[in-house]
């Protein structure tokens, strides 16, 4: 499955976001803990390289937690600043805040060393859509202040977020690259919500999904879906879904498109319980 999904609103957040790269201390780089490393936009990544980055796990609440330990231990080994959060709940806020102070020390340091006045740091919030970025700082802030929702890309323009007197940050939109070749990469950002709707068929999205579940944790089909033996074709599974669901149309036929929308959004939003992509 390739992906080619590059609107022009994410042409504009590109320009915005290397323009607005020197306005800034450090980057906070969201993805969505369930893929983190699908997740990570290459040419972003290369977009922000002149500046220290802390990579953040975001919807950690929604992936098991000894996946999401692995993911940290691989991605500071690769030498990056790296912590995991429950933006709805605002777990794992303390460490974020700690990493941003230790990393802006130095920035503090040398403005003293000036005689200059201390200042706010200064973090700009990167990611590709649907991240939780908003969701983020708001978590981060303990209050609304920036927008959210739940199509991608719904961020709009710079907003500069006050969220402590010693922070600030630089909302931007998210940002997907022009095409996604690998197959695997592709069903994973789908499944995410990450990219808009028109660049997939939720049908080819729904069987991949239940390959992963038969695959990770087929005690979830059982449990949250009420099927019996998973170790039959993802069609079969899906078919018994929509009966069990009472998703039938005229005639008796199974209603797979309306069971294939229920499916995805239900993962989506954590109700078939904690699942990793990765």
């Amino acid at each position: 499955m390739t992906i080619n999904w590059f609107p022009g609103h994410m042409v504009k957040a590109q320009r915005e976001i290397q323009e607005n790269l020197k306005l800034v201390d450090l980057v906070a780089m969201l993805v969505d803990a369930r893929a983190p490393f699908s997740c990570r936009n290459p040419q972003l990544e290369k977009l922000i390289s002149p500046k220290k980055n802390i990579i953040v796990l975001n919807k950690m609440d929604l992936a098991p937690a000894a996946d999401t330990s692995r993911h940290l231990e691989i991605i500071r080994k690769e030498g990056h600043l790296a912590a995991a959060m429950d933006s709805s709940r605002g777990k794992g806020s303390r460490e974020v805040l700690q990493l941003i102070a230790a990393s802006f020390a130095p920035v503090l340091q040398d403005l003293k060393n000036r005689g200059r006045r201390a200042r706010p740091a200064r973090l700009m919030i990167v990611g590709v859509p649907n991240v939780g970025k908003s969701s983020f700082l708001n978590s981060l802030a303990g209050k609304k202040v920036a927008v959210t929702g739940a199509r991608p890309g719904v961020t709009r323009g710079k907003q500069w977020v006050r969220i402590r007197d010693d922070i600030e940050f630089m909302d931007t939109p998210g940002l997907m690259w022009p095409k996604v070749e690998s197959e695997a990469q592709g069903l994973k950002l789908a499944l995410l919500d990450i990219v808009g709707d028109k660049a997939y068929q939720e049908y080819d999205v729904c069987l991949y999904l239940l390959r992963v579940l038969k695959d990770k944790a087929p005690n979830l089909l059982q449990e949250k879906l009420k099927l019996g033996s998973p170790e039959r074709p993802e069609q079969e599974l899906l078919a018994d879904i929509a009966r069990s669901k009472g998703h039938l149309i005229k005639g008796g036929e199974v209603d797979v498109e309306k069971t294939c929308n229920v499916l995805l959004q239900d993962f989506r939003k954590g109700k078939l319980g904690r699942l990793s992509l990765e």
